[in-house]
């Protein structure tokens, strides 16, 4: 069996409990809603993702 997985280093999201802190950490963080979740993403840099959870 092979469990080998190939994450990217910017796919990588940050779970947190309260998402305001996490949106101050760049200008172009946005806070969306989908699915019934809270994300943060920023399309110039992804490695700001979060979400809430």
């Amino acid at each position: 069996m092979n469990n080998s997985f190939n994450f990217k280093r910017d796919s990588i999201m940050k779970v947190s409990s309260s998402l305001k802190s996490l949106k101050g950490r760049h200008p172009n963080c946005q806070v969306v809603r989908r699915r019934g979740r809270v994300y943060v993403i920023n399309k110039t840099h992804p490695r700001y993702k979060a979400r809430q959870g």
